[in-house]
């Protein structure tokens, strides 16, 4: 693996593997792509049988990369299933239990925990991954960072071994300890955090509430993490003024590697780059047919990996739903680049329209300083499908009696842009829960079963 070259490029990790045009990368993926599935074949039970009732019965049949699109997709609830019935790692295991060094798992907010078993060459990789898009963020070996992410059992934890092979010096906080957290940025000079955007902006909230100015506490690098709203120009603007400092996006899923995508200086989306180790697609998630990747294009990624040995995972949905930027920009990188405009299983549809919470929050926002930036959106019944008008709740800001006709306007606002009728509720600062992880947006308490 390769690291920082100082005869080349500064300012990229891995400029080899991030200036590499697509036509190239695809050639340098395909024999190991076709090497993974002849692995699969082998060592994984759960592939076998899923690739076999599929009409693929040998590794030569599968294919290579322009083949993809003939297989079938993997889900997490699938792989949760295999797990429950196969103990303790499902038939998607693909290593000898003796060469798992890490079992990390998910939150299991969508369900029962999936538990993601590593070796230590996949680890190392997870790792290879996170720092070129840690770098990219404008993390370097010389900073000071509080990391706010808890060291287990989530694949986040993985971020304490990204950040130590990267050379950082490291103040290791976790979450819900905010006390903590303030006195590290005011006595160490902290100059970087990754964390949730909720979390930042709750770190500022708490700040302010101690007579304590985050803007003066020294920090440079914001990586927003963990769910969309890093890349929402309102609430990055909000966390880049309650600091005086950058934010920078990062995404990963724990099923397949922390950190694959990072966002470089010029914040125009985060590039893919786990590269080398991940392949990307991208489709409609209504048809399922494949879509470019082309400047403006929408769709979920879907992905596959390429040199695994834990739990390999082919055509893996990810449930995102990303807009895609292809164009030059000036650090060179030249994977495609994604912006995440929400998640497809925390998407609601009122009459016919597809609805992000993200979405509604980046519309709600616009009204700042009236209203905190806080939301909650109630559904009146459980599901996806939903009757008008949706009941949000929405925050005024702190200080801010609720001017007359603001909530008709957000409304209006809501109307005109996200093409469905809300029904506005606006509530005091802090009746809104916040959160030192990841914000819950959509809220069924309400909801008639």
């Amino acid at each position: 693996m390769t690291g920082i070259d100082p005869m080349n490029t500064p300012d990229l990790f891995d400029p080899d593997a991030e200036t590499r045009s697509l036509e190239d990368q695809k050639a340098k993926d395909e024999p190991v792509y076709r090497k993974q599935v002849a692995y699969l074949f082998a060592h994984s039970e759960f592939y076998r049988k899923k690739l076999g009732e599929a009409g693929f019965k040998t590794p030569e049949s599968v294919g290579g990369l322009d083949d993809l699109r003939n297989l079938p997709f993997t889900v997490k609830d699938e792989l949760r299933a295999s797990q429950a019935e196969h103990l303790p790692l499902g038939q998607q295991l693909a290593a000898p239990l003796e060469d798992i060094v890490r079992i990390y798992s998910t939150s299991g907010t969508s369900g029962s925990p999936l538990y993601i078993p590593v070796t230590q060459n996949d680890l190392k990789r997870w790792i290879h991954t996170s720092n070129r898009s840690y770098y990219a963020a404008g993390i370097r070996p010389h900073h000071r960072i509080v990391t706010t992410y808890n060291s287990g059992p989530f694949a986040a934890g993985a971020v304490h071994e990204s950040m130590m092979a990267l050379g950082v010096r490291m103040v290791p906080v976790g979450s819900g300890n905010t006390e903590r957290l303030l006195t590290a940025l005011e006595r160490f000079k902290i100059q970087a955090i990754p964390g949730t955007p909720s979390y930042f902006l709750y770190i500022a909230e708490a700040a302010r509430a101690r007579g304590i100015d985050p803007r003066r506490v020294g920090l440079e690098t914001l990586v927003a993490g963990g769910e969309p709203g890093g890349g929402e120009p309102t609430v990055r603007a909000q966390i880049e003024d309650a600091f005086n400092a950058k934010v920078h996006e990062v995404l990963g899923l724990g099923e397949l590697s922390i950190s694959m995508f990072g966002e470089g200086p010029e914040q125009d989306g985060m590039n893919f780059l786990a590269r080398d180790y991940i392949h990307m697609e991208l489709i409609d998630p209504s048809t399922e047919q494949p879509i470019p990747f082309e400047d403006g294009a929408e769709g979920e990624p879907v992905y596959t990996h390429l040199m695994q040995e834990g739990a390999p995972l082919l055509r893996f949905r990810s449930r995102d739903h990303v807009k895609v930027s292809m164009g030059p920009i000036a650090s060179r990188r030249t994977g495609p680049r994604i912006r995440c405009i929400g998640r497809t299983d925390d998407m609601l549809i009122v009459r016919g329209v597809n609805v992000f919470p993200s979405a509604i929050r980046e519309v709600v926002n616009d009204f700042q300083p009236d209203v905190s930036g806080q939301i909650s959106v109630r559904p009146s019944k459980k599901g996806v499908q939903q009757l008008p008008p949706l009941k949000i709740c929405v925050e005024t800001a702190e200080g801010q009696a609720a001017e007359p006709g603001l909530a008709e306007a957000i409304e209006t606002a809501i109307r005109a842009r996200l093409i469905f009728t809300a029904k506005v509720e606006l509530v005091s600062f802090n009746a809104l829960p916040r959160s030192d992880y990841k914000s819950k947006l959509v809220d069924y308490s309400e909801a008639a079963s």
